[in-house]
């Protein structure tokens, strides 16, 4: 039985609606969810209030729509990471995602891209796979902290590459690049819109997508998937996710689906979401599950992987 009050289709909704984010005002998680959720306010007929919490990497914003549920009118939207990793990283996440968590819809993926400094000898993926296999460590690079969807996209492709390399954590993008270009360290795996200025301006050079698919806003970088030897099913994705509380109804996490789907297929959406990173995926609630399963695993390999070192 639902916990919550059953809301038809046509009732529903009947109070404004609150949409929980785990990061900070004007960070790409918030900037996506209120494009997506402008239009969904437009749509529903009621004011959608974002309420950002930010804090343990997006898991803080999932617990806080968890503590105000009750009335069928409280969401939340999040990366991949509380949904994912955090459940191998932290001693408790508070939530249990199969029984707290009724998956609404994927909203955007995000690819990272491998990055060089444009004066580096290393001009794509195999020349980058050969000089990291002449030394193990020898390449050095760069990421957002332990743990992060950088760091762990590096050791997926160390791993699937045959290769060994120095991690060296940073607290931002900015720090990674800056040492990149300073050729303080080789390389990073970054979101494309953080190297797409400096490869403009000449200065720093993509090698590889971590989609499975050319990504619109680098279409000219190749993927790395079934490039280098790497397999051909190599993907490493951030993604965002719109979520509901456990006992939702069924209809209204239907109507949401809907809604979100049409949202998503506006061009202008896309190019909203584009300019900042993102592109937009939407899917069922079965397929969010089902991503969020297939993340889980793969991603749990990697983690075990890296703590039994």
């Amino acid at each position: 039985m639902s916990a919550f009050p059953a809301f038809g289709q046509d009732a529903w909704p009947t109070a404004p609606i609150r949409v929980f984010v785990g990061f900070p005002a004007g960070s790409s998680p918030d900037t996506l969810a209120r494009v997506v959720t402008d239009e969904l306010a437009q749509r529903l007929g009621q004011p959608i209030v974002i309420e950002n919490r930010p804090g343990a990497g997006g898991v803080i914003g999932v617990q806080q729509m968890l503590v105000s549920a009750g009335d069928g009118h409280t969401f939340g939207t999040t990366i991949n990471g509380p949904l994912t990793t955090a459940q191998r990283m932290m001693d408790s996440t508070g939530f249990d995602i199969e029984t707290d968590i009724m998956p609404v819809s994927l909203i955007a993926t995000s690819p990272l891209v491998l990055a060089v400094s444009a004066d580096s000898d290393i001009v794509d993926l195999d020349s980058f796979i050969a000089a990291a296999a002449a030394e193990p460590e020898a390449i050095a690079y760069g990421s957002v902290g332990q743990g992060s969807g950088a760091h762990l996209t590096a050791e997926l492709f160390a791993t699937e590459a045959d290769i060994s390399m120095l991690h060296v954590p940073f607290t931002s993008y900015a720090e990674v690049t800056t040492s990149i270009l300073g050729n303080e360290i080789d390389a990073g795996f970054m979101a494309p819109s953080a190297a797409l200025p400096f490869v403009e301006a000449g200065t720093m050079r993509m090698l590889g997508m971590t989609s499975t698919e050319p990504f619109a806003q680098a279409p000219d970088v190749p993927v790395i998937a079934g490039n280098a030897g790497l397999p051909e099913d190599f993907r490493a994705e951030l993604w965002n996710a719109f979520i509901a509380p456990s006992g939702t109804d069924a209809a209204i996490i239907e109507r949401l689906n809907t809604e979100i789907a049409e949202i998503l297929a506006d061009p202008g959406v896309q190019e909203r979401l584009l300019t900042i990173g993102w592109q937009a995926a939407p899917g069922s609630p079965d397929d969010l599950r089902q991503r969020i399963t297939d993340d889980t695993a793969m991603w749990g390999g990697v983690i075990d992987r890296v703590q039994a070192r």
